[in-house]
């Protein structure tokens, strides 16, 4: 909690100084991060981890029904979801990652490279080790990360409101208990469930635009009460309540 606390003051700072647009002596320097540091301006025609490193930070910002691929290539679907995620924090939306978005990205995640507002605690209450589903737990784990850092992108889209996760990673004890399907995206960790407020129709609607395939609300049986998105790669979406 205080490092979280921490990290959100130094947004504040950043932003009353211009550092976070940048602005001045920061323009052209992106300081060392210590989750991930990125060692160059990247554009399109460029590939490696460090594109798939920007690939997970930048996958909720595209266009209704899009998926961004991590596959490490700096294309035309990369460039756009740069521009989004440039232009939705007040940096010059030219598509290009270099200093100053990668300052804007640095000052949205955690150490443990989670987004600030999400937390592994949050989207695992089933185990401490990510064991037992669908795959390996390292590939659950990871997975969990891309899906926060779409919920990032969701959370500031909709006015920065706190989104609560009431169920993610489960194991198949875990998913059994609580009656999930034996298909369950629960299994990989790529899925999370949302309660609480904006309406469970709100956050439905929402997610549409933030590379879930797989969207599940009201008027989907057993989906009154929570809103479902995940990664699917059979894309499904059915809210009926909702008009989804």
């Amino acid at each position: 909690m205080l490092r979280r606390l921490a990290r959100l003051l130094t947004v504040i700072v950043m932003l009353a100084s211009g550092a976070v647009v940048g602005v001045g002596a920061t323009a052209g320097t992106a300081h060392a991060d210590e989750c991930y540091t990125w060692s160059r301006t990247l554009s399109q025609g460029a590939s490696g981890s460090d594109v798939t490193q920007l690939q997970i930070r930048v996958a909720g910002w595209v266009t209704s029904g899009e998926r961004l691929s991590y596959d490490g290539q700096y294309g035309a679907r990369t460039a756009a979801a740069v521009r989004a995620f440039q232009s939705a924090y007040g940096l010059a939306a030219d598509g290009v990652a270099g200093p100053a978005t990668f300052n804007r990205l640095y000052a949205l995640q955690d150490a443990d490279c989670t987004p600030i507002h999400f937390s592994y605690a949050e989207l695992n209450r089933c185990n401490s080790d990510w064991s037992g589903g669908a795959v390996p737990a390292a590939t659950a784990r990871a997975n969990a990360l891309k899906t926060m850092w779409k919920l990032e992108a969701m959370r500031h889209k909709l006015g920065d409101v706190p989104l609560t996760v009431s169920s993610g990673f489960r194991s198949y004890a875990c998913n059994n208990a609580v009656g999930g399907s034996s298909t369950s995206r629960h299994l990989y960790g790529d899925a999370a469930d949302l309660t609480g407020s904006p309406s469970l129709c709100r956050l439905a609607q929402q997610a549409r635009t933030h590379g879930f395939s797989e969207i599940l609300g009201p008027g989907y049986p057993g989906h009154n009460d929570h809103t479902h998105v995940a990664l699917d790669p059979s894309p499904y979406w059915s809210a009926p309540t909702c008009g989804i």
